[in-house]
């Protein structure tokens, strides 16, 4: 069986650089993508530098995956099942059959917490801007416009109060019964003008150019809403194998993005910090170009 350079697994922006960047380093890449980027949900982003016009994500994961195969990256278009270290390498399984790899790249991000709503629905909501996931990335969108955020407690709360910088119009919705709410949650709240209303919520539609849903104050509409409703870290494969990872699941890195296995490595949205895509192109630069030198320090990589 050969022995690939680096396997990466996980098909979006971060994945897809440090693909581009090992392969440009003349080092043999192998690149596991199940198709599930959650950049492959966001209908259109202006938030990305070089695109003034906007790009849709799937536009732009396409492109990064064509170019990264136009400098010999291989992709496989399977399921990780595990990695396993073996001496200095690593045995990866998926559904398809195992491959070996002198060093690994986790870069599986996460997966938003949806709201209890059917599927093609939100599909069409999402694709609308109707359904927002990221105010970092889309609050600009939503200016002086009407928004609901569905949570509570503090992460609703800093949502909610993030959203405040661009719209005075905003009603922080609690997706179950009541709010649970700090006292000093609620007082901030209340300082900023923002809208309390209990749950729960339910009976999603799109109704004209607003979305709309029940509560237990009626029938409300909005011009977006944000789910303030956490998200899940892909993190497991690299925990199995043994790596440190925070209470929430995020994977511990050193400022190489470095895990705490050796030659197994991640960047993106599985590690702490800010889940953007410039983000996770930068992390995975640095990934890309630290794996270079462990490899090269291993045996020297010359023409």
């Amino acid at each position: 069986m050969d022995t690939d350079d680096c396997i990466i697994i996980g098909g979006g922006p971060a994945g897809l650089t440090a693909a581009i960047y090992l392969a440009r380093f003349h080092l043999s890449v192998r690149l596991f993508d199940h198709g599930s980027s959650r950049a492959a949900l966001i209908p259109l982003t202006r938030n990305h530098a070089g695109f003034p016009d906007g790009i849709a994500g799937p536009a732009l994961l396409a492109r990064m995956l064509e170019q990264a195969q136009a400098f010999g990256v291989t992709r496989e278009a399977v399921a990780v099942t595990a990695i396993v270290a073996d001496g200095d390498d690593f045995c990866v399984r998926t559904d398809a059959g195992e491959w070996r790899a002198r060093t690994v790249l986790l870069a599986t991000g996460v997966v938003n917490n949806c709201p209890d709503m059917d599927s093609a629905l939100h599909d069409r909501a999402l694709a609308a801007g109707l359904l927002r996931y990221c105010p970092v990335c889309d609050g600009y969108e939503v200016t002086d416009r009407r928004v609901g955020v569905i949570g509570t407690g503090d992460h609703g709360m800093q949502e909610a109060l993030f959203l405040r910088g661009y719209t005075k119009d905003v009603t922080l919705i609690s997706p179950a019964a009541e709010h649970d709410l700090a006292p000093d949650c609620a007082r901030a709240l209340d300082d900023a003008g923002i809208a309390r209303v209990d749950g729960p919520c339910g009976g999603f539609a799109i109704e004209g150019d607003r979305i709309a849903l029940d509560t237990a104050r009626g029938r409300m509409a909005f011009d977006s809403i944000y789910p303030a409703l956490g998200s899940l870290i892909r993190s497991d494969l690299a925990v199995a194998a043994g790596a440190a990872a925070t209470d929430d699941g995020c994977l511990e890195v050193d400022a190489h993005q470095r895990t705490t296995v050796p030659g197994l490595f991640a960047a993106g949205d599985v590690v702490k910090g800010l889940d953007q895509i410039g983000n996770a192109m930068g992390q995975a630069g640095v990934a890309a170009t630290t794996i270079r030198n462990l490899l090269a320090s291993r045996t020297p990589l010359r023409r």
